[in-house]
């Protein structure tokens, strides 16, 4: 039913099987969350609540707390595995990325559109590595991340 590389499963060195569907559900989740917060069709979340005149009329105050609820575990996860200056290198990656695009002539950042565009496709690539850089840090040194403790 799914293509092979949504379903392609690893094994750890523990023995346990973990399949690569994850990736694609995070990076998914996270261009959702992204994209339905703002973007520039005018089809997202801010246009929803801001078009009313009264907020607190239907399901717009469990839309709003849904909304903001989704944006405080994206957060928090950002700055719980990457932390203050892995966010902001990754901003920064992400801009030389786009900046390159424009380089290139492949976008064109002054118009507004496509500014919109790729900042809202950024921060779904942000939130999305948030998600993954535990996950990622692991395949590259073997070594999940830990917390400090007390004894630091």
């Amino acid at each position: 039913m799914l293509p092979g590389f949504l379903t392609k499963t690893s094994t750890t060195k523990s023995g346990k099987k973990i399949t690569h569907l994850q990736w694609w559900v995070t990076l998914i989740m996270s261009m959702a969350l992204a994209l339905g917060t703002w973007n520039p069709t005018g089809h997202h979340f801010i246009h929803y609540i801001s078009s009313v005149d009264n907020l607190l009329s239907g399901f717009r105050p469990f839309g709003i707390l849904i909304m903001l609820a989704l944006w405080f575990l994206a957060v928090k996860s950002i700055f719980q595995s990457l932390k203050f200056y892995g966010a902001i290198m990754t901003v920064i990656i992400i801009g030389a990325f786009i900046w390159g695009l424009q380089q290139y002539n492949i976008i064109n950042v002054t118009e507004f559109e496509q500014a919109g565009w790729a900042a809202t496709i950024g921060i779904g690539l942000l939130i999305w590595f948030g998600l993954n850089a535990s996950i990622i840090w692991k395949k590259l040194t073997g070594v999940y991340t830990t917390d400090a403790t007390d004894e630091d």
